[in-house]
């Protein structure tokens, strides 16, 4: 099926509107594109709850730091769509903004480079325009948020836009971003969002890598050396399993296989699947996460351990 292609935010928020005026429910995926098996897989999850799918296909600049990868983020609308219309019934719309942050007002040029001594600085602001953020203060200070500050705020910010333009009733996001999942969770609990936030299990590629945009950056090399992240996580399940429970000792053999096979640990922590806090012996609901370099592209995975 061909899908309708938004990229004005007043059609998409006149779309949806019609729609459920017609009793039908939406669910929202929301992506920065080039798809892969494990966004796919988030749509069929998405079908499971609603009648009509909406796919957001936005590269947001709020949550790329300015020396970050935001120029070199892979894209492939095209491709996008075609695999879009390989799935079952494929999906009604797919909501392409331009810029979400433009807001039709005519602001004085500033200088690149020019900012307040430790000011938090994403590609957004170096541009100017936007000064509203949502942070979710206690789930983003870990991991994720420790190396990358303007991540979360960017993320939740985002979100919190789509969901206002599409008014969905149901959202789906990928458990890999474990962090990012947790903290969608408690913005739309502690802001009231009318949405269903549903976390969809991590897809693997056929020899254990998580699935990510990303992997296309990855050597030949680079992309065998980083099968340790999801081995060394097997190995930790497997151990916890045998009755091995402190976690520092689980945490630091997954530290030693990765950096064995030439990747540079960004964090490795064992935390509540819930709080994200620090766990120190192994409980039911943990779930281990992983942040890691190998080259110049940095990977993410987590192993949930009940």
């Amino acid at each position: 099926m061909e899908p309708k292609i938004i990229r004005n935010k007043h059609e998409m928020r006149n779309w949806s509107r019609s729609m459920r005026s017609q009793g039908k429910t939406i669910g929202l995926v929301p992506t920065m594109g080039y798809l892969h098996q494990g966004h796919l897989s988030l749509i069929t999850e998405a079908k499971k709850h609603t009648q009509l799918i909406v796919v957001s296909i936005y590269v947001n600049p709020g949550q790329f730091a300015i020396n970050e990868d935001l120029s070199t983020y892979p894209s492939d609308f095209n491709g996008d769509i075609q695999k879009l219309k390989s799935i079952p019934n494929g999906v009604d719309v797919v909501f392409n903004p331009k810029n979400l942050y433009d807001y039709g007002v005519e602001r004085e040029e500033k200088q690149p480079g020019v900012r307040k001594m430790g000011e938090i600085v994403s590609c957004l602001e170096d541009e100017g325009g936007h000064e509203t953020w949502i942070r979710v203060e206690g789930l983003e200070k870990g991991m994720c948020g420790k190396s990358r500050p303007v991540f979360f705020r960017g993320v939740a910010t985002v979100v919190a836009k789509l969901f206002n333009v599409i008014e969905p009733d149901v959202a789906v996001f990928g458990k890999k971003d474990y962090q990012q999942w947790r903290i969608i969770q408690r913005m739309v609990r502690d802001l009231d969002f009318a949405v269903k936030v549903i976390g969809s299990e991590l897809v693997r590629e056929e020899d254990g890598l998580a699935m990510s945009s990303r992997n296309v950056h990855l050597s030949p090399q680079e992309r065998e050396q980083a099968l340790s992240i999801s081995r060394s996580l097997f190995e930790a399940k497997s151990a916890a399993k045998k009755g091995k429970n402190i976690c520092s000792e689980l945490r630091q053999s997954v530290i030693e296989s990765i950096e064995a096979a030439g990747g540079k640990i960004d964090y490795v922590e064992i935390v509540d699947q819930e709080s994200l806090e620090t766990v120190f012996e192994l409980k039911n609901g943990v779930v281990v996460c992983v942040a890691a370099w190998f080259g110049k592209v940095r990977l993410i995975d987590n192993m949930e351990i009940s």
